[in-house]
């Protein structure tokens, strides 16, 4: 994993994901424009977001914006007023704080990319599931904190639930990738589709050899459209 990548993720947790979960109990993210964001929380509102090598934080009417180059985990969970020795966990996978007090470095070009990636996933999803047939159920758009991914879960008939997202990249794949993971077993149609463990996957390499948006639309239609025929039938 990149140290740009490793870092970013770092500070959406224990900075974003964190102060908003100490408010709310809640800690999923957003693609925000160039960067990170979370949802409006609290009685304000506020508003925290990683904006290109800023970190921003609006407060009702006010907002203050501090460098995140050079500066440690720290020094901005302080200027978010999150609370690194509170207990805090997204997930099993959480990434940890790590030392804290070590200045952060980032990549502007790697970073810029990532954010691109998380902003091209909102583009896609909106679309695919706004396309799906009654009576599929669709969990809210987020940016997790624990795996970095932008992603829903898509409920099919008869229960049978599908996630489907944008990473940028993990233990998986070093290259980001957008992703269809079916809960089940069910992997219809042709196997080669099917390349990954957990469903089904294309990298940025791959989409990007065409129009990519329009080729993450047609990989993610393609298996949901797989997926709606094989849990209609049952």
């Amino acid at each position: 994993m990149s140290e740009t990548r490793r870092e970013l993720h770092r500070v959406a947790t224990h900075v974003l994901g964190r102060r908003r979960h100490a408010v709310t109990g809640h800690f999923g993210l957003r693609a925000g424009p160039d960067g990170i964001v979370t949802p409006a929380f609290g009685t304000e509102p506020e508003v925290l977001r990683i904006a290109g090598l800023g970190l921003v934080r609006e407060v009702g009417g006010t907002a203050a914006t501090v460098s995140m180059e050079g500066t440690t985990l720290a020094e901005l969970a302080a200027f978010a007023e999150a609370d690194l020795d509170a207990e805090f966990s997204a997930g099993d996978d959480t990434p940890s704080v790590g030392d804290a007090h070590r200045p952060l470095h980032f990549d502007a070009d790697e970073l810029a990319r990532i954010v691109e990636w998380f902003d091209l996933g909102w583009r896609v999803l909106d679309p695919v599931v706004g396309g799906l047939p009654a009576p599929a159920e669709v969990a809210t758009i987020q940016l997790w904190p624990e795996h970095f991914d932008a992603g829903t879960i898509v409920t099919l008939r008869h229960g049978k639930a599908v996630n489907l997202g944008f990473s940028p990249g993990d233990d998986f794949s070093d290259e980001p990738y957008v992703y269809l993971g079916p809960w089940g077993t069910e992997r219809p149609g042709d196997p080669a589709f099917w390349n990954a463990p957990f469903g089904a996957a294309r990298t940025r390499a791959e989409i990007e050899r065409g129009d990519a948006e329009q080729a993450s639309v047609e990989f993610l239609t393609s298996g949901l459209e797989l997926l709606v025929e094989v849990v209609g039938s049952t």
